[in-house]
Order: structure tokens, then C-alpha cells, then sequence
């Protein structure tokens, strides 16, 4: 087991296990075969500036120690998914959003942009709206959700 968790992606020294270690911001950066890590928020600020990023903040995490380290080496827990925010996978909970519609329409409105987490938080909402729907309906003896039941 080597004694450094990884490299900073910048300067390319050891980020020990167990240090503090940031992450981009940006959803470019945090894609499965590109995940840079930073050892310093110096370094993140040189990638920021390479990467050309407009609007881009540091994720501040903990690298895991060297006893999860050789775990997840040893191929436990790598079935499950660390999610930030505590949130269940993505591929548990399809976006119910229609991208374009919403981001064309906030342009439209406001002017401004629309992060993607927008749609994740917007899809838990109709979620939670479309469960209460349909248990008013059953509450009713319906098998058809109505408008009247999202009141």
C-alpha cells in the first residue's frame, strides 16, 4: 500500500490518507475517469484558471484513511456509491425534469442560469407532491391521480 492516498492533480505532491483535500466544483470535474484532487486550495485555484471556470468553488473532503483504503483495494463496499449529501444514487432517482423547458424558462424570466442540482432538488419536489396525489386519490377510491388531488 503506497503511503499517499493520491497526487495533487496541480503540483502532483502526495495528498496523505486521512488529510484534507478539495475538489472542483464544476460537474466537468467530477465525471467517473476525471476527478482531480487538490492539495491545497493554491492548487485549485491554478486549475480553476487553466480550466477557465466562470463560476467554480472548492469542495473541501477527507481522504479515506489507510484501513478503508485497503478495503475498498480489496474490493469491499465497492458496490455501493457515496453520493454526496446524503442523497440515494441518481440511477435510483430519475430526473423528472425536463432540462431544456426549465433552463429556457428561467433564461427567459430572469436572465440567469441553472445549475443541475436545480433539477435533482425540483424532481425530490414533484416526488413528494406526486406521493401526497396519490394518496389522496386512494383515499378517495380513485386509480386515476387528478389535479384536484396536488390541492
Amino acid at each position: 500500500m503506497p503511503e499517499a492516498w493520491k497526487t495533487c492533480a496541480a503540483c502532483k505532491k502526495p495528498i496523505p490518507h486521512g488529510a484534507a483535500y478539495w475538489t472542483c466544483s464544476v460537474s466537468t470535474c467530477n465525471r467517473a475517469r476525471f476527478q482531480p484532487v487538490f492539495c491545497s486550495l493554491a492548487c485549485w485555484d491554478s486549475h480553476v484558471a487553466v480550466m477557465n471556470h466562470r463560476n467554480a468553488w472548492a469542495d473541501e473532503h477527507r481522504a479515506p484513511t489507510e484501513a478503508e483504503a485497503k478495503r475498498l483495494a480489496a474490493g469491499e463496499g465497492t458496490k455501493r456509491r457515496i453520493v454526496p449529501r446524503g442523497r440515494p444514487a441518481a440511477e435510483d432517482r430519475p430526473v423528472l425534469i425536463v432540462a431544456s423547458r426549465l433552463k429556457a424558462y428561467i433564461k427567459d424570466k430572469s436572465g440567469m442560469n441553472t445549475s443541475a442540482e436545480v433539477l435533482e432538488v425540483l424532481s425530490d419536489i414533484v416526488r413528494a407532491e406526486a406521493d401526497r396525489a396519490i394518496d389522496e386519490a386512494r383515499r378517495h377510491g380513485r386509480r386515476t391521480v387528478m389535479a384536484r388531488d396536488f390541492r
